[in-house]
């Protein structure tokens, strides 16, 4: 053959029973990098890696490049041309985006406030953490929302049947890490909720860009609490409108005193 696809540990698994050689490989790609590490198949990739020639071409592929990537990028290549592609912001026009500061401890049940919400059909809300994802739909079941979690800890038949229960609505809500949300695609999802605010600000877009598809418009919800406070600097300069901040709501504490009078709030 002259091209072959595989997934780490499938290719792993051939490799070791004799039915794949990779010494004559001339050209090596690695695809979703990102996802490799919160899937848990780093270690697979990196065994594989060690049986390719040093004599190749390599070409690596990531949406983010957390420290991690960064450190696997520097064994895989050598000074390697770095193309890198601006995140597209265009659909953020479409989406209606809100920020909520909030204390962390109050987080849960400004939640499950929103979510009281019946107009709010379906929800992506986003956690940094496979643990945080676990720990918030188990709040909201136990409120009595039904609610599902999908991370790289989850085996791939219950990752499939979470998201087809969230995409037919017998699930409302589906709690997800970044990287688990990779390449969903649900047809008229209302709602995206930052739970958490990333601390990259391009992760943001990513988020957020799950509504407001096909030219339908979105809800992108944000619960800021003092800690996440500076990575929305970095989130304001891919922006190219402002996020309303929402005051009235049971739990909003003081916002932080901007350092210019030009900074993107706008006040609901």
């Amino acid at each position: 053959m002259d091209i072959l696809i595989a997934t780490p540990g499938r290719l792993l698994d051939l490799m070791n029973q004799g039915f794949v050689s990779l010494q004559n490989i001339r050209f090596f790609v690695l695809d979703e990098a990102d996802r490799m590490l919160d899937m848990g198949f780093i270690h697979d990739v990196k065994k594989i890696i060690a049986k390719l020639p040093s004599q190749r071409q390599s070409l690596f592929f990531s949406a983010t490049m957390p420290p991690e990537i960064q450190k696997l990028a520097g064994t895989i290549l050598q000074n390697p041309v770095k193309v890198e592609i601006a995140p597209i912001v265009a659909t953020a026009d479409l989406i209606r985006q809100s920020l909520f500061y909030v204390n962390k401890t109050d987080k849960k049940s400004l939640l499950i406030h929103i979510l009281k919400d019946q107009s709010i059909e379906t929800a992506l809300v986003f956690t940094r953490t496979k643990h945080g994802a676990d720990k918030v739909s188990r709040d909201l079941v136990k409120a009595g929302i039904k609610a599902v979690a999908i991370h790289g800890n989850k085996s791939q038949a219950a990752r499939q049947s979470a998201l087809k229960n969230f995409k037919n609505r017998s699930t409302r809500v589906l709690v997800a890490t970044d990287i688990a949300a990779r390449g969903i695609d649900v047809e008229q999802l209302s709602h995206v909720i930052n739970y958490e605010i990333p601390n990259i600000p391009e992760t943001y877009i990513h988020r957020i860009g799950r509504t407001g598809r096909a030219g339908l418009k979105g809800v992108a919800l944000s619960f800021c609490d003092a800690e996440e406070r500076a990575y929305l600097k970095d989130i304001y300069k891919l922006l190219p409108k402002p996020i309303t901040v929402v005051d009235n709501h049971p739990f909003a504490v003081s916002r932080p005193v901007m350092s210019s009078p030009s900074a993107p709030f706008k006040r609901n």
